[in-house]
C-alpha cells in the first residue's frame, strides 16, 4: 500500500506499514493527486504553478506532460487544481484547472483535449474564488461508477455542473446542489449515489446528480471540506467540517462527522443525523485544521490527513491510529490511498 499526501511544497510518498516518506515535486505546489487501482503504478499530480505530472513508476520519479495543453509554458492555464481517473478505465482521466476549464486524456497523460462547454452555463457569470479576486477554479471532478459518459464537476466557488455525456452538454446547478463545492464522492456499490461536501452544508443525490437534498441534522458545523465513504458500506459517510472558512483554514478549529444510517423506513433520508466524533484518536477542536479524508481499499477504512499528522480507521470511525511517519505540519491539500 501507498499513500500520496500533496501539500503546498511538494507531495509526500508514504509507506505506512515501514513509516517511510519520500518528498516527490519538492518545492512545487500540489493541489491534488490521482491514481487508479487497475494501474498503481501511474500516479497523476497537478500542480499550482507548473502544470501537470505523471509518475510510471508508483511515485518513485515524475515528468512533467501536456506540456502543450497545460502549464506556463502551453497555451492552457497554469494551474491545475483537480484530477480524476475514471472509475471504468485506468487510461482516462479528467483534469481541472484555474481559471476554470475541463481537460481530458484517453491514453494515461500522454496527450489531452479540452473539453468544452464549462463555462457556457448560465451560472457561469458569477462564478468567484474571493481570495484570487476575478478568477474561479474546478476545486473537483468525479466519474460516475455506474456511467463512464456521466462525470460531476464542482466549481470553487459557484456551482455543481454534471454532465451525462462526456461534456456534449452540462446540467448547470441541479436542484439542491451546494455552491461552494469542495470535494465529491460515489460509491460503486450505490452507483446512482453522489455525496458532496460544500462549503454552503452537505448534500447528497439519489439520481445521479439529477436534484440533490442536504443532509444537515447533527451537523452543528456547516463549512464542510473533506469527505469519505466506507468502501465496505455507502451508508456510512465521514467528513471534516468547520464553522466556516476562518475556523477551517486560519483560526483552526475542525471537527469530524459520521452518518451510518440514512433511512427510518418511512423515507426520511436525514433520519440517523450526523454524529460529531470525538476523543476517537485523532485530534480534533480548537487548534486542528481542516483534514483531508480518503477512503481506504477494505471495509471499514478510512484515512484522514491534518496539519498534525496521518490517521487510519479501520472500524468506519470508531477509532483512528496515528501512522508513524514524518509529514509536513503544513494543511494537506490533497490524499490518495492504493
Amino acid at each position: 500500500m501507498k499513500v500520496y499526501a500533496a501539500y503546498a511544497d511538494g507531495l509526500r510518498v508514504v509507506d505506512p506499514d515501514a513509516g517511510r516518506v519520500e518528498t516527490r515535486l519538492d518545492g512545487r505546489r500540489v493541489e491534488c493527486v490521482a491514481v487508479h487501482r487497475d494501474a498503481p503504478e501511474r500516479v497523476f499530480a497537478g500542480t499550482f504553478d507548473d502544470g501537470l505530472y505523471r509518475s510510471t513508476d508508483a511515485g518513485e520519479s515524475f515528468e512533467r506532460v501536456a506540456t502543450d495543453a497545460l502549464g506556463p509554458e502551453g497555451a492552457g492555464p497554469d494551474a491545475v487544481t483537480a484530477i480524476a481517473t475514471s472509475p471504468h478505465d485506468p487510461d482516462t482521466a479528467w483534469i481541472g484547472t484555474e481559471p476554470s476549464r475541463i481537460y481530458r486524456t484517453t491514453d494515461g497523460g500522454r496527450s489531452v483535449e479540452r473539453v468544452a462547454g464549462l463555462t457556457d452555463v448560465p451560472s457561469a457569470s458569477e462564478w468567484s474564488f474571493p481570495p484570487r479576486p476575478d478568477t474561479h477554479h474546478v476545486r473537483w471532478v468525479e466519474g460516475c461508477p455506474a456511467d463512464p459518459e456521466r462525470w460531476y464537476v464542482g466549481i470553487e466557488a459557484g456551482a455543481l455542473l454534471v454532465t451525462p455525456d462526456g461534456g456534449a452538454t452540462w446540467t448547470d446547478r441541479p436542484p439542491g446542489s451546494r455552491r461552494d463545492t469542495h470535494t465529491i464522492a460515489t460509491h460503486p456499490n450505490a452507483p446512482n449515489r453522489v455525496y458532496v461536501a460544500a462549503g454552503d452544508g452537505y448534500a447528497e443525490s439519489d439520481d445521479r446528480g439529477r436534484s440533490f437534498e442536504v443532509v444537515d441534522r447533527g451537523l452543528d458545523h456547516g463549512y464542510v471540506w473533506g469527505i469519505a465513504v466506507d468502501p465496505g458500506d455507502p451508508d456510512r459517510v465521514l467528513v471534516s467540517a468547520a464553522s466556516g472558512a476562518n475556523a477551517a483554514h486560519s483560526r483552526g478549529e475542525a471537527y469530524l462527522y459520521r452518518r451510518e444510517e440514512r433511512s427510518d423506513g418511512d423515507g426520511n433520508a436525514d433520519a440517523s443525523g450526523w454524529e460529531r466524533l470525538d476523543d476517537r484518536g485523532i485530534p480534533t477542536g480548537e487548534g486542528t485544521y481542516r483534514a483531508v479524508l480518503a477512503s481506504g481499499t477494505d471495509a471499514g477504512e478510512i484515512w484522514a490527513l491534518a496539519d498534525h499528522g496521518l490517521y487510519r480507521t479501520t472500524d468506519g470511525g470508531g477509532r483512528f491510529d496515528r501512522v508513524p511517519a514524518d509529514l509536513p505540519e503544513g494543511t494537506p491539500r490533497a490524499l490518495a490511498i492504493v
